[in-house]
């Protein structure tokens, strides 16, 4: 009996041996100690990007400062912390689909009645057969509040978050980078063809996959895509010089067209205007005067009288009382 005892016992430190050498391979293996590393790049990430979280020094066009979003939406999609971006990217896809394939409310609704369901009976069946019940011993002393502090910072991060979104749609608006606002018409024009083929959702996962994978893209491709709008921009500024030269060119030649049509029509103008002057036409009249001067003849004009002028006396009328005075005619 006793061996068979020192043999038990041999064998169950073994296994305690065992287990421990088991757990110590999973917890400090080289597959535990990356998961760790990870796990702390992770939360050093995310540290990072909530401490980007401050004004800008650079204002926007109109001098206003911006908000603290900027920097950290900025940040976010930058990728310079690219654990923290992936998990922002997947837990907004993961929404989606959520949204999409789930029906959040029904499933509140479920969970609701469900936990209320397990508290209410745990109750009823402690005091039954307890004489206490359940869910009052896991009631905590005191009731979990929201301090005022807390409240108004997460109100104050409201308040940040719209005027973020409020300030950018101006400066999208305004065009105050050119850039951002043309992407933002194309977005816009391929979104109005293709909300009648995709829904809703799928166009807010592509607008959130553009999002964040395009600046992805864009830098780890940065010397080729910068390659290739240089020469993008070098090809276009060719073809505006040219365009510019050949415009010049035109120009200058419907200038020296409409000079000269000028010229020719200006010639014409004043040479009619030369055939027809006031001083051929009152040469013309003065020319005219004399010849009918020279033609006229004395036979022409009546002889002057050679008497005189003979009076005749005035004889006075008296005119009675009562009668009328004669008209004179």
């Amino acid at each position: 009996m006793a061996d068979d005892y020192s043999n038990g016992s041999t064998n169950l430190d073994a296994l305690k041996n065992n287990a421990a050498s088991a757990y110590d391979a999973v917890t400090k293996g080289p597959v535990a100690q990356n998961v760790a590393d990870q796990s702390a790049k992770t939360v050093d990430e995310l540290s990072n990007l909530s401490a980007s979280r401050r004004t800008p020094s650079t204002p926007a066009a109109t001098g206003q400062p911006l908000t603290h979003y900027h920097s950290f939406f900025s940040e976010l999609l930058s990728w310079n912390n690219p654990r923290a971006s992936a998990i922002a990217y997947l837990s907004i896809v993961a929404a989606i689909f959520s949204v999409r394939y789930l029906d959040m409310l029904r499933l509140g609704f479920k969970l609701t009645w469900m936990v209320l369901g397990v508290t209410v009976t745990a109750e009823v069946a402690g005091k039954t057969i307890l004489n206490q019940g359940l869910a009052t011993q896991l009631r905590p002393r005191k009731y979990y509040t929201v301090s005022k502090e807390t409240l108004d910072s997460a109100i104050g991060d409201v308040h940040e978050l719209v005027n973020f979104f409020v300030i950018e749609a101006q400066r999208i608006l305004f065009a105050e980078n050119v850039y951002v606002s043309g992407l933002v018409a194309i977005a816009a024009f391929f979104a109005y063809y293709l909300v009648k083929i995709v829904p809703y959702w799928g166009l807010a996962l592509i607008a959130t996959t553009l999002a964040f994978l395009g600046p992805l893209v864009y830098k780890t491709n940065k010397e080729f895509i910068d390659a290739q709008l240089h020469r993008a921009s070098e090809i276009i500024g060719a073809q505006t010089a040219q365009l510019k030269t050949v415009a010049q060119q035109n120009t200058e030649k419907a200038t020296q067209l409409t000079k000269q049509y000028v010229g020719e029509y200006t010639a014409k103008a004043q040479t009619l205007v030369s055939k027809a002057t006031p001083a051929s036409l009152h040469g013309e009249e003065h020319t005219n005067g004399h010849a009918n001067k020279s033609e006229l003849r004395d036979a022409d004009f009546p002889p002057a009288p050679q008497a005189d002028i003979k009076t005749e006396p005035v004889v006075p009328v008296t005119v009675k009382s009562g009668e009328q005075q004669p008209l004179l005619i």
